[in-house]
């Protein structure tokens, strides 16, 4: 696969992302909720921190909310460099059509939440009770300081689980819990491809490892 290919990609994804985020932030007031099917909602909700809304600050003592934010901000930066560093370098290596459709999928998918996190903050004021407005005079937060917009809800199944289960029987559950983005499945997709497509994935690399060793013999 061509970089050009890859990075039209990468386009396509961050434009269905970009304009699914604009469009939940500038028509819905936070946790404004559309039932679409039983099991497929829309809900504007606002991630502060990693999956599944973790923080830095829940693992590091010491450390304020605002400062966890800015070190997360800045590690993705740092991480989505290196994945374009290992796209690039997977396409002059020529390497299987697979890892680099799945390097583009995550390079996409982290770029894309990367905008909220740097952007989002002083192109948007809050959503709290209202709907926001693209550039407002003072915007909801700093730069580096925005909050990621999900908004894909797909509560499949939803029930009391049995009480044989350990330590979650009796409890009431929902499957599937989390509130993702466009980005997120770009970036779950890239890593089930690599997971699933594991030795088409890295197969060159290893043919590669093996012809080094041998030539080291001889």
């Amino acid at each position: 696969m061509s970089l050009k290919k890859a990075t039209l990609l990468i386009i396509i994804i961050l434009v269905i992302d970009q304009v699914s985020k604009f469009y939940i932030k500038t028509h819905f007031a936070l946790h404004h909720r559309i039932e679409v099917f039983d099991w497929f909602h829309i809900l504007f909700v606002e991630n502060d921190g990693m999956a599944w809304g973790t923080k830095l600050s829940d693992f590091i003592a010491g450390i304020s909310d605002r400062t966890a934010k800015l070190a997360l901000t800045i590690f993705r930066i740092v991480a989505v460099i290196g994945i374009g560093y290992w796209l690039v370098t997977s396409v002059k290596k020529k390497g299987p059509h697979i890892l680099i459709v799945a390097i583009a999928l995550i390079f996409a998918g982290a770029l894309g939440n990367i905008i909220d996190s740097v952007f989002y903050g002083i192109i948007f004021d809050d959503s709290y009770s209202q709907v926001a407005t693209f550039l407002p005079e003072t915007g909801y937060d700093t730069l580096f300081h925005g909050m990621v917009v999900d908004m894909l809800h797909f509560p499949i199944w939803k029930g009391v689980l049995p009480e044989w289960i350990p330590f979650y029987g009796g409890d009431y559950f929902t499957f599937f819990e989390p509130v993702f983005n466009v980005a997120d499945m770009a970036i779950s997709s890239g890593i089930g491809m690599l997971i699933v497509f594991n030795k088409k994935a890295f197969h060159q690399d290893e043919e590669e490892i093996a012809e080094a060793v041998y030539v080291e013999k001889e």
